[in-house]
């Protein structure tokens, strides 16, 4: 198969400036303010996007270690396949956060939720909808139980104040 190849549309402008102790889901980082610069080329893309509430961007762990197949994750002690998690060490690094869509102004997105490193790529962006994207589950695998926690515990296993 022929190698696939994608360009940022924009980039992460955020707080956190290393992996250590960044929130690990962005229900953990409600109050975090971000802003989405998106790149001229791009601008027109955004036209209506104030009209959504809550973008999802799909970015690239640039940051991310070598991938392996088996991890362990923040949440357990014990291993998992990669993709029975969220772990950013993946075979291809890339990662999905559903931010709150505060102002646009002009390429700028400026959002809150933002668990995602400063200078993080951002490979595309679109709309959130409850109606389409919430669905019902039925089971949750190992984070059963543990799926509280998400919103308490931070990229160094420690729990935030």
């Amino acid at each position: 198969m022929d190698d696939i190849v994608y360009r940022p549309v924009g980039v992460v402008h955020s707080p956190f400036k290393e992996p250590h102790g960044t929130p690990i889901q962005s229900t953990a980082a409600r109050d975090v303010e971000g802003v989405i610069e998106v790149f001229p080329q791009y601008a027109e893309g955004l036209r209506d996007i104030e009209g959504f509430s809550h973008p999802i961007l799909i970015y690239h762990f640039h940051l991310c270690n070598e991938p392996s197949l088996i991890v362990r994750p923040y949440l357990d002690d014990g291993t998992h396949g990669v993709f029975a998690t969220r772990a950013p060490a993946r075979p291809n690094p890339i990662g999905i956060s559903v931010v709150r869509l505060v102002r646009v102004d002009g390429t700028r997105l400026h959002v809150e939720g933002v668990d995602i490193l400063d200078g993080t790529p951002v490979l595309d962006i679109k709309p959130y909808l409850p109606q389409f994207d919430a669905i019902d589950t039925e089971r949750i695998g190992w984070l059963e139980g543990r799926i509280r926690m998400v919103e308490e515990i931070r990229d160094d296993g420690r729990f935030r104040n």
